[in-house]
């Protein structure tokens, strides 16, 4: 732990006052136990046809949990607002049907109490990282928790949030970074992977890298997950949908399943050297 670490205004959240790092449960998998966790899926569920169907691709890739919107936070009211309680049951029925945990947004107080019946891991989106009364609300269960960084927050404020959270009573929180807003426009977002290694100083929370809103272009993805992982990053949160021209929400950030494949193969390569040279790292010094 650094200098930097200690005396901060987070006091449950920092390493200071808890120095080994969390592993958060989710079902049968570990996130933040030194292998990369991968969660995919599109950004909206659009039908019960095609969540059922990318599930079944996914886990056929080797994703870790599915990641689906029924309740979408949009710039636009005109704009496509997700199924709702509709769309937590279809993904509620790919997870029996592949095994694979649900990881779905929850926008607020109101709608929380019924998305607890259907999901394994509530996100709380980047417009909503300061939404006190969702965050103690959510701090108030035993669901881990998949907290984002606000748009324009500073990684204090990220930290403080999740101290909300933690101070209700609920250990198990993931820390999402989704990019960051800046004068930059050749991207969506720029992406900040500066704050792997200041996260990992500074809090002994899991940190996830979610490079789909971080660059907003499907092709620049790839390279980005390998970079958030070569950081030190505890895993991925993607945006896979089987024809992303014709998808309702994000489309342009979202990879086709083939592509979702090929990036598992790189990240299972990359696992493999890790575990090699991790292995000759302590046999040699």
């Amino acid at each position: 732990m650094s200098k930097q670490a200690a005396n901060k205004p987070y006091k449950l959240v920092s390493r200071s006052s808890h120095l080994e790092s969390t592993v958060v449960r989710v079902g049968k998998h570990f996130v933040g136990d030194g292998s990369p966790t991968v969660i995919a899926g599109p950004c909206s569920v659009e039908s019960r046809e095609q969540i059922l169907d990318i599930a079944e691709e996914l886990k056929l890739c080797g994703a870790h949990m599915l990641r689906g919107g029924a309740f979408k936070p949009r710039t636009s009211p005109y704009s496509f607002q997700g199924l709702g309680i509709e769309g937590l049951e279809y993904l509620a029925e790919a997870r029996q049907a592949t095994g694979l945990p649900v990881v779905s947004e929850v926008m607020d107080t109101d709608s929380l109490p019924a998305a607890l019946d259907y999901i394994d891991v509530i996100q709380v989106g980047a417009r909503n990282m300061q939404n006190y009364p969702l965050l103690r609300a959510v701090g108030k269960t035993t669901k881990p928790v998949l907290l984002k960084r606000g748009l324009s927050a500073t990684i204090e404020e990220w930290l403080m949030a999740a101290e909300y959270i933690l101070n209700e009573g609920n250990s198990n929180v993931i820390l999402c970074e989704r990019g960051i807003r800046t004068f930059e426009t050749a991207t969506r977002n720029t992406l900040d992977l500066n704050a792997v290694p200041v996260v990992k100083d500074l809090t002994h929370l899991p940190i996830l890298i979610d490079p789909s809103h971080g660059v907003g272009i499907a092709r620049y993805v790839p390279a980005m997950s390998m970079a958030s992982l070569a950081a030190g990053a505890d895993g991925l949160l993607l945006e896979v949908h089987p024809t992303p021209e014709t998808a309702l929400s994000d489309g342009e950030q979202s990879l086709t399943p083939l592509q979702f494949h090929q990036l598992m193969k790189r990240v299972e390569h990359y696992v493999a050297f890790q575990a090699s040279f991790d292995m000759e790292t302590s046999l040699y010094g």
